[in-house]
Protein backbone atom coordinates (compact mmCIF):
# COMPACT_ATOMS: atom_id res chain seq x y z
CA UNK A 1 0.00 0.00 0.00
CA UNK A 2 1.33 3.46 -0.86
CA UNK A 3 1.69 6.22 1.70
CA UNK A 4 0.40 9.79 1.58
CA UNK A 5 3.37 11.22 -0.29
CA UNK A 6 3.06 8.67 -3.11
CA UNK A 7 -0.30 7.88 -4.69
CA UNK A 8 -1.36 4.95 -6.88
CA UNK A 9 -4.27 5.36 -9.26
CA UNK A 10 -5.40 2.49 -11.52
CA UNK A 11 -6.78 3.95 -14.75
CA UNK A 12 -7.99 1.74 -17.60
CA UNK A 13 -5.31 -0.88 -17.06
CA UNK A 14 -2.57 1.70 -16.41
CA UNK A 15 -1.12 2.60 -13.00
CA UNK A 16 -0.53 6.32 -12.36
CA UNK A 17 2.16 6.55 -9.66
CA UNK A 18 2.58 10.10 -8.38
CA UNK A 19 5.15 11.64 -6.05
CA UNK A 20 2.82 13.81 -4.01
CA UNK A 21 4.84 16.53 -2.25
CA UNK A 22 4.11 19.53 -4.48
CA UNK A 23 4.76 21.98 -1.63
CA UNK A 24 8.35 20.60 -1.52
CA UNK A 25 8.69 20.29 -5.30
CA UNK A 26 8.23 16.54 -4.84
CA UNK A 27 11.63 16.22 -3.18
CA UNK A 28 12.73 12.69 -2.28
CA UNK A 29 12.95 11.66 1.37
CA UNK A 30 12.57 8.37 3.25
CA UNK A 31 8.77 8.45 3.03
CA UNK A 32 8.81 9.08 -0.72
CA UNK A 33 11.25 6.27 -1.43
CA UNK A 34 9.30 3.87 0.78
CA UNK A 35 6.11 4.93 -1.00
CA UNK A 36 7.64 4.52 -4.46
CA UNK A 37 8.93 1.09 -3.51
CA UNK A 38 5.49 0.01 -2.28
CA UNK A 39 3.80 1.43 -5.38
CA UNK A 40 6.21 -0.30 -7.74
CA UNK A 41 5.71 -3.64 -6.00
CA UNK A 42 1.95 -3.13 -6.18
CA UNK A 43 2.32 -2.49 -9.90
CA UNK A 44 4.61 -5.48 -10.36
CA UNK A 45 2.16 -7.85 -8.68
CA UNK A 46 -1.07 -6.18 -9.83
CA UNK A 47 -3.31 -6.26 -12.88
CA UNK A 48 -2.14 -2.98 -14.46
CA UNK A 49 -0.09 -3.64 -17.59
CA UNK A 50 1.88 -0.36 -17.72
CA UNK A 51 2.72 2.45 -15.31
CA UNK A 52 3.21 6.20 -15.53
CA UNK A 53 5.58 7.74 -12.98
CA UNK A 54 5.07 11.46 -12.41
CA UNK A 55 5.12 14.26 -9.85
CA UNK A 56 2.19 16.23 -8.47
CA UNK A 57 1.63 19.65 -10.02
CA UNK A 58 3.45 21.19 -12.95
CA UNK A 59 6.35 22.92 -11.15
CA UNK A 60 8.47 19.80 -10.68
CA UNK A 61 8.65 16.14 -11.45
CA UNK A 62 11.00 16.13 -8.45
CA UNK A 63 13.65 18.48 -7.09
CA UNK A 64 15.79 15.46 -6.20
CA UNK A 65 16.91 14.48 -2.73
CA UNK A 66 15.37 16.59 0.04
CA UNK A 67 18.23 18.69 1.42
CA UNK A 68 16.53 18.70 4.83
CA UNK A 69 16.28 14.92 4.95
CA UNK A 70 17.61 12.95 1.99
CA UNK A 71 16.58 9.32 1.66
CA UNK A 72 18.62 6.97 3.82
CA UNK A 73 16.23 4.29 5.04
CA UNK A 74 15.34 2.93 2.58
CA UNK A 75 18.02 4.14 0.15
CA UNK A 76 16.95 5.42 -3.26
CA UNK A 77 18.18 2.41 -5.23
CA UNK A 78 15.63 0.13 -3.53
CA UNK A 79 12.79 1.92 -5.36
CA UNK A 80 14.42 1.89 -8.80
CA UNK A 81 13.21 -0.81 -11.22
CA UNK A 82 16.08 -2.96 -12.45
CA UNK A 83 18.13 -2.35 -9.30
CA UNK A 84 15.92 -2.68 -6.23
CA UNK A 85 13.79 -5.26 -7.99
CA UNK A 86 13.29 -6.70 -11.45
CA UNK A 87 10.26 -5.41 -13.34
CA UNK A 88 9.18 -6.84 -16.68
CA UNK A 89 6.27 -4.42 -17.12
CA UNK A 90 6.93 -1.05 -18.81
CA UNK A 91 7.22 2.27 -16.94
CA UNK A 92 6.82 5.68 -18.60
CA UNK A 93 8.13 8.81 -16.87
CA UNK A 94 5.95 11.92 -17.29
CA UNK A 95 7.99 15.02 -16.47
CA UNK A 96 6.87 18.58 -15.90
CA UNK A 97 9.01 21.39 -14.53
CA UNK A 98 12.21 20.66 -12.63
CA UNK A 99 13.82 17.24 -12.73
CA UNK A 100 16.91 17.57 -10.58
CA UNK A 101 19.65 15.29 -9.26
CA UNK A 102 18.40 11.89 -8.12
CA UNK A 103 15.10 12.49 -9.91
CA UNK A 104 16.94 12.10 -13.21
CA UNK A 105 17.83 8.57 -12.09
CA UNK A 106 14.12 7.72 -11.87
CA UNK A 107 13.66 8.97 -15.43
CA UNK A 108 16.73 7.24 -16.86
CA UNK A 109 15.62 3.85 -15.51
CA UNK A 110 12.10 4.25 -16.92
CA UNK A 111 11.50 2.58 -20.28
CA UNK A 112 10.07 5.69 -21.97
CA UNK A 113 9.86 9.35 -20.99
CA UNK A 114 7.63 12.27 -21.94
CA UNK A 115 8.33 15.86 -20.88
CA UNK A 116 6.36 19.07 -21.07
CA UNK A 117 7.93 22.11 -22.69
CA UNK A 118 8.73 23.66 -19.31
CA UNK A 119 10.81 20.66 -18.15
CA UNK A 120 14.37 21.34 -16.99
CA UNK A 121 16.85 18.53 -16.33
CA UNK A 122 19.69 19.56 -14.03
CA UNK A 123 22.35 17.60 -12.17
CA UNK A 124 24.08 20.10 -9.84
CA UNK A 125 25.93 17.63 -7.61
CA UNK A 126 29.43 18.51 -8.82
CA UNK A 127 28.78 22.09 -7.72
CA UNK A 128 27.41 20.88 -4.36
CA UNK A 129 30.01 18.25 -3.56
CA UNK A 130 27.52 15.40 -3.17
CA UNK A 131 26.48 12.39 -5.26
CA UNK A 132 25.14 8.89 -4.81
CA UNK A 133 26.88 7.83 -8.03
CA UNK A 134 23.94 5.94 -9.57
CA UNK A 135 23.60 8.67 -12.19
CA UNK A 136 26.81 7.39 -13.86
CA UNK A 137 24.66 4.81 -15.66
CA UNK A 138 23.34 7.72 -17.74
CA UNK A 139 26.46 7.37 -19.92
CA UNK A 140 25.11 4.00 -21.11
CA UNK A 141 21.89 5.64 -22.27
CA UNK A 142 23.00 8.84 -24.03
CA UNK A 143 26.27 9.77 -25.81
CA UNK A 144 29.29 10.01 -23.51
CA UNK A 145 30.13 13.66 -24.16
CA UNK A 146 26.50 14.67 -23.65
CA UNK A 147 26.36 12.75 -20.38
CA UNK A 148 29.50 14.53 -19.18
CA UNK A 149 28.00 17.90 -20.09
CA UNK A 150 24.95 17.12 -17.97
CA UNK A 151 26.70 15.41 -15.06
CA UNK A 152 30.07 17.13 -14.68
CA UNK A 153 29.55 20.56 -16.25
CA UNK A 154 26.11 20.80 -14.62
CA UNK A 155 24.52 22.18 -17.79
CA UNK A 156 20.76 22.58 -17.54
CA UNK A 157 18.96 20.72 -20.31
CA UNK A 158 15.54 22.08 -21.32
CA UNK A 159 13.01 19.61 -22.67
CA UNK A 160 13.94 20.14 -26.32
CA UNK A 161 17.64 19.55 -25.65
CA UNK A 162 16.78 16.42 -23.62
CA UNK A 163 14.74 15.16 -26.57
CA UNK A 164 17.51 15.88 -29.07
CA UNK A 165 20.10 13.88 -27.11
CA UNK A 166 17.80 10.93 -26.43
CA UNK A 167 16.99 11.42 -22.75
CA UNK A 168 13.27 11.55 -23.47
CA UNK A 169 10.98 10.33 -26.25
CA UNK A 170 8.58 13.22 -26.69
CA UNK A 171 8.02 16.88 -25.80
CA UNK A 172 4.42 17.96 -25.27
CA UNK A 173 2.74 21.29 -24.44
CA UNK A 174 2.75 22.33 -20.80
CA UNK A 175 0.20 20.46 -18.74
CA UNK A 176 -0.13 17.59 -21.20
CA UNK A 177 2.67 15.32 -19.94
CA UNK A 178 0.28 12.77 -18.40
CA UNK A 179 -1.78 12.63 -21.59
CA UNK A 180 1.39 12.22 -23.64
CA UNK A 181 2.57 9.38 -21.42
CA UNK A 182 -0.88 7.79 -21.55
CA UNK A 183 -0.60 7.51 -25.33
CA UNK A 184 2.40 5.25 -24.87
CA UNK A 185 0.85 3.47 -21.89
CA UNK A 186 -2.32 2.45 -23.71
CA UNK A 187 -0.29 1.06 -26.61
CA UNK A 188 1.85 -0.93 -24.18
CA UNK A 189 -1.20 -2.03 -22.20
CA UNK A 190 -2.58 -3.66 -25.34
CA UNK A 191 0.73 -5.23 -26.39
CA UNK A 192 2.02 -8.74 -25.70
CA UNK A 193 3.37 -8.80 -22.13
CA UNK A 194 5.59 -11.85 -22.65
CA UNK A 195 7.35 -10.19 -25.57
CA UNK A 196 7.80 -6.89 -23.71
CA UNK A 197 9.10 -8.72 -20.66
CA UNK A 198 11.57 -10.74 -22.70
CA UNK A 199 12.92 -7.67 -24.49
CA UNK A 200 13.21 -5.75 -21.22
CA UNK A 201 15.20 -8.60 -19.66
CA UNK A 202 17.48 -8.94 -22.69
CA UNK A 203 18.23 -5.22 -22.69
CA UNK A 204 18.48 -4.88 -18.90
CA UNK A 205 20.59 -7.98 -18.28
CA UNK A 206 22.71 -8.29 -21.43
CA UNK A 207 22.79 -5.07 -23.49
CA UNK A 208 23.03 -2.03 -21.21
CA UNK A 209 26.29 -1.67 -19.23
CA UNK A 210 25.84 -1.20 -15.48
CA UNK A 211 27.58 1.45 -13.41
CA UNK A 212 29.36 0.60 -10.13
CA UNK A 213 26.54 1.83 -7.88
CA UNK A 214 24.04 -0.11 -9.98
CA UNK A 215 26.13 -3.28 -9.55
CA UNK A 216 26.52 -2.63 -5.84
CA UNK A 217 22.75 -2.23 -5.47
CA UNK A 218 22.16 -5.53 -7.25
CA UNK A 219 24.68 -7.28 -4.99
CA UNK A 220 23.12 -5.77 -1.87
CA UNK A 221 19.69 -6.86 -3.03
CA UNK A 222 20.87 -10.46 -3.23
CA UNK A 223 22.70 -10.45 0.10
CA UNK A 224 19.78 -8.76 1.87
CA UNK A 225 17.44 -11.41 0.45
CA UNK A 226 19.58 -14.07 2.15
CA UNK A 227 19.87 -12.04 5.35
CA UNK A 228 16.08 -11.72 5.66
CA UNK A 229 15.26 -15.28 4.62
CA UNK A 230 13.55 -18.04 6.59
CA UNK A 231 16.42 -20.29 5.51
CA UNK A 232 18.85 -18.13 7.49
CA UNK A 233 16.71 -18.48 10.60
CA UNK A 234 16.46 -22.23 9.99
CA UNK A 235 20.19 -22.57 9.46
CA UNK A 236 21.15 -20.66 12.59
CA UNK A 237 18.53 -22.52 14.60
CA UNK A 238 19.74 -25.94 13.49
CA UNK A 239 23.33 -25.00 14.29
CA UNK A 240 22.34 -24.18 17.86
CA UNK A 241 20.03 -27.19 18.15
CA UNK A 242 22.49 -29.60 16.48
CA UNK A 243 20.01 -30.99 13.98
CA UNK A 244 19.82 -31.24 10.20
CA UNK A 245 18.37 -28.13 8.52
CA UNK A 246 15.14 -28.21 6.53
CA UNK A 247 15.68 -25.42 3.99
CA UNK A 248 12.69 -24.21 1.92
CA UNK A 249 14.39 -21.74 -0.38
CA UNK A 250 12.47 -18.86 1.18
Amino acid sequence: MTNQVVTYEPRDGVAIITINRPEKLNALNDDVIAGLKDAMYRFKDGDEAAAILTGAGERAFSAGADVNGPPRNPPTWTAVPGIGFDLDKPVIAAVSGYCIGAAIVLVQFADLAVASENAIFHYPETQLGISGGMIASMAARIPHKVAMELLIAGTKFPAQRAYEVGMINKVVPNGQHIEGAMEYATTLRDSAPLVMGMLKRFIRDDILPKGPVERAGLALRETQRIDKSDDKIEGLGTFKEKRRPDFKGK
